[in-house]
């Protein structure tokens, strides 16, 4: 079996440069995943933001969850459950405005954790769109400009704990499904597993490892990208011991921003035939997809390509 990409991004520096960006190539075609090290993140910032996650976790959340738990009966189920996840979750907004100073039970110092541990991603995510570009033939920033509406780029992390579920095959951490948006960066627990990738009709494992930082694509980059590099299918499966920490930030276009495949990533431009991904504005399709994000995402973009008549596209400037 194929390995999981791993990425070392030191390697962008020097004169292993070309066959670096040939494996994040390889891994957007082949994989929507890859995993990142030496990523520029400081290890001592990661360690902070772990360990202040899982103590918020048991201090604020840990025993909301058991109640909910308690009160759905969800510990004697006898069935599959479809209908609902298990995990402790909250979401954090950064852009286009943050809401840290308004979400309640995180104290000031966590607050200002996550402020700069978000920069660190925002950079982190526009760095690794850039390098998307450079590997698609675009030009330096398409993709952020793409991204960016009239207000910049959405912007926010969901916070998750993974509970110890007493029915792992009955109930999933979290049902398989395809992120809506732009480029996701995930901070996941090193010692619980769980999250896992769809690639060839098998489920295959994304392997903890301490202080990298896990990428995957988004719809929105399919749909960019004409399909070169495809959204991918993934769940997360609850395990019996250890709960299981991810923050996962997402960089996403802004509501506004008009999503269609990059003129020179469409064959013939003459030939309209040759477009199969549609055109559309991203908040119209983040309102579709909330009722069906757990199914796949062809019928979404086949409902998107019917509403093509009314999108009027503002090319993005070349300058």
């Amino acid at each position: 079996m194929e390995n999981f990409p791993i990425i070392n991004l030191e390697k962008l520096n020097g004169s292993e440069r070309a066959n670096t960006l040939e494996i994040i190539k390889e891994a957007c075609e082949n994989w929507g995943f890859f995993e990142l090290v030496n990523h520029g993140i400081p290890h001592e910032v990661m360690d902070t933001v772990e360990k202040m996650t899982k103590g918020h976790y048991k201090k604020c959340m840990e025993q909301r969850f058991k109640e909910l738990v308690a009160s759905k009966g969800l510990e004697a189920v006898q069935a599959e459950v479809t209908d609902l996840d298990w995990e402790s979750t909250f979401f954090l907004r950064h852009l286009p405005v943050s809401n840290i100073s308004q979400v309640p039970d995180l104290d000031d110092e966590y607050r200002e954790v996550m402020r700069d541990f978000a920069k660190r991603l925002e950079k982190l995510a526009e760095e690794l769109l850039d390098l998307l570009c450079e590997n698609l033939g675009l030009e330096k920033g398409y993709l952020k400009k793409a991204f960016n509406g009239s207000k910049g780029p959405n912007f926010g992390t969901k916070v998750s704990n993974y509970p110890p579920c007493p029915k792992p095959d009955l109930i999933k951490g979290l049902r398989a499904h395809t992120d809506a948006g732009g480029i996701i960066l995930l901070f996941q627990d090193d010692k619980v597993s769980g999250l896992q990738l769809l690639k060839d009709g098998n489920w295959i494992d994304v392997p903890p490892m301490r202080h990298s930082i896990v990428v995957n694509l988004g719809d929105q980059l399919e749909v960019i990208t004409n399909g070169k590099y495809k959204s991918v299918m993934h769940r997360v499966i609850a395990q019996t011991d250890g709960t299981r920490m991810s923050l996962a930030s997402f960089y996403n276009p802004g509501s506004d921003a008009v999503i269609y495949p990059a003129p020179t990533l469409v064959e013939t431009e003459a030939d309209e035939s040759t477009q199969v991904y549609p055109k559309f504005v991203f908040d119209d399709y983040m309102k579709l997809y909330a009722g069906l994000k757990f199914q796949a995402k062809e019928p979404r973009f086949e409902a998107m390509k019917a509403m093509e008549a009314d999108v009027k596209v503002d090319p993005i400037a070349s300058a």
